[in-house]
This record gives structure tokens, sequence and C-alpha cells, in this order.
């Protein structure tokens, strides 16, 4: 973990971020979810202060003016509802906002320079708020809103130095939060300490790495590290949304039609394809959906049979029907109502 997050602290620098959503997919072997955003904001509170000491310089404040006052209430709200939203959906939005940077990878180096223009006070504003939400709920930002840094014209130390003064105050507040809301291990803590130490000695040897870099080979790594990162974070979280909400895919075919059966925790989907009838599309409801007379044939239903499990069928250009299938001593019988 230490040596491998120097390296990723020294991508981060180079690539202007990233280096959270490097090691989200290490930390989420070694820690429950809801407590990875606080080993990482540890290590990137620590990263962006000695940032600020080393570049601090080249610090951009007419960008920290605007970005900060609005990113800091966003960053109570998203860390207050880290408790009642899954941060792996999340983390799924932020992987596709990722790779869709992708084309800017094949953006020759005179029309990013003509498509370089300052965002309007407003979109500072939006900026700040957006990014104070993300990082709230997941811990990382960084490369995230990588793209506004370039877009806007900063030049490489100027993008280090900004988005360390942007982001120290609201990884300080994330902290806080994380504390009095119970999100920490003991396990999380060392983890941090040592993400921590080794981001402070990136910070000081990466000084020595960004001379030799053009701005065009900056931005290239820079919008090269978002997608990596963005497949990454795709992969390591799809799979783990798949396990924790049992998620699963079925097909089947027969002479007269195709099935295909989508599973999500107490839900099954099915869309059933017949050459003469068309597209059929079944979903699962729990009987309180039920209602009137629909209500009335399942509670009679129940007193003659084992299991009665509803689905609400859906067709183009015909009328919403019910089916019941109904078990008894492990034989299935299927009633069918509009």
């Amino acid at each position: 973990m230490f040596a491998g997050t120097i390296l990723a602290f020294w991508i981060s620098a180079i690539c202007g971020g990233g280096a959270s959503l490097i090691l989200i997919p290490i930390l989420n072997l070694l820690l429950p979810t809801s407590l990875v955003p606080f080993s990482l904001t540890i290590g990137t509170f620590t990263s962006s202060a000695s940032r600020i000491a080393v570049f601090k310089q080249h610090i951009n404040w007419k960008i920290f003016l605007w970005f900060v006052p609005f990113s800091i209430p966003a960053v109570l709200l998203g860390a207050f509802l880290i408790k009642y939203v899954n941060p792996n959906y999340l983390q799924l939005v932020v992987a596709i906002f990722l790779i869709a940077n992708l084309p800017q990878l094949f953006v020759s180096k005179n029309k990013a320079e003509e498509t370089e223009k300052e965002y309007p006070k407003s979109a500072l504003a939006l900026i700040g708020f957006m990014a104070g939400f993300i990082s709230g709920i997941t811990g990382a930002v960084g490369l995230l809103f990588n793209r506004f840094y370039l877009k806007f014209g900063l030049k490489k130390e100027e993008i280090v130095a900004t988005r360390a003064a942007n982001e120290v105050f609201l990884h300080l507040i994330k902290l806080i939060i994380y504390i009095s809301l119970g999100l920490y291990s003991n396990t999380a803590l060392w983890l941090g300490i040592a993400i921590a130490i080794a981001a402070i000695v990136s910070s000081y040897t990466v000084k020595y790495i960004l001379p030799h870099l053009s701005e065009n080979l900056f931005r290239k790594i820079g919008y090269g590290a978002m997608v990596i990162s963005g497949i990454t974070l795709m992969t390591s979280t799809s799979g783990k949304i798949i396990q924790q909400d049992q998620i699963a895919f079925n097909s089947s075919s027969t002479a007269k039609k195709n099935i295909y059966t989508i599973f999500w925790k107490d839900t099954r989907l099915v869309l059933e394809y017949k050459a003469h009838e068309g597209i059929e599309i079944e979903k699962s409801i729990r009987p309180e959906e039920l209602s009137g007379d629909l209500k009335e044939k399942y509670h009679n239903l129940m007193e003659h049979y084992d299991e009665v499990h509803i689905e609400k069928v859906y067709a183009f250009g015909k009328k919403t029907t019910h089916e019941f299938y109904c078990y008894k001593d492990n034989v299935l019988t299927k009633f069918k109502t509009t």
C-alpha cells in the first residue's frame, strides 16, 4: 500500500489528479465500502497540504475563491448522505463520466488550445458544488474534475497547486464528519496514515518530475489517466454491485419464443419474445402492490396453494395483465387475469 500510494500520487501530480480513484479499488478489497472514504481522506488531506507547501506560488486564487465557498456546504451534504446512499452506484456513475473523456486523447495540440476558454463564474460555483458533493460520498474527486482544470487553460504547476488549495478544506471537513458519524475503524486509520506518509514523500519528490514534461504531454497523460481509472473503477464497482444486489442474467429459447430474465435483489424481470405476439415484459411484484379484485384473488389463491408468486405483464399495444404462479406440493398452476 505504501509503495503503491507513492506511485499513485506521482501519477496524480503528473495527471492533475487521480490518486484516490487509483486507490479506491485497492481499499475496496481491504475495507467495507463505507469506511473507504475515511482512509482516502486522511491521505488526500495530507497530500493537498504538502502540495500547497511545495507549489503555493502557483495557486490560481480566482478559481479558489469561487470553488471553495460552494463546495463546503455540498461536502457536508454528501458526507451526511453516505449512510443512506450506496457509494457503489455513485462510483459507477463516476466511472462512466471518466471513460467519456476517451475522445480527448485524440484531439490535436492545436485544436485543444483553440477550445480552451474561461468558464463563467456560475460554472465555477456549480463545479465546486458538484465536486464537494461527490467527494463527500466517495472520498475521491480529483480526476473527475481534472477536465475542468485542463479546459480552463491552467499550466501544469497551477493545476497541481489550485486543486490542492481547493480540496484541502473539503478533506478536513470530511474527516470531521466521518469521525462524528462513526465511519472509521482502527484498520481504516492505519491505512490512512500509511497513505498520508506516502503522499508527503510523493509531494516533495514530484517537483523534480514536472519540469521535464511538456504541457501537451501533461494533458494527454491526464486524459489517459481518467479513462484508465474509469475502466478500473467500473470493473471493480460492477463486480461489487452484482455480488451485493445478487444481480443475475439468464436466457432460454424454444421453437416459439425467446426468454431473457434479470434478477436484481428481490425483483425478477423477464423479457419474452414470441414471433407472432411480439414482446412482453414481466416484472415480479409484491402482494401489497395489488388492489381491488386482484388483491382478493391473491388471498383466495393463498387458501388453496402453498406459495403464490405474482408478475405484472406489459405488452406493446395490449392491456397490462397479471399472472399468478401457484405452487402446491411442488406442482405449478398458472392463472392469468386482466
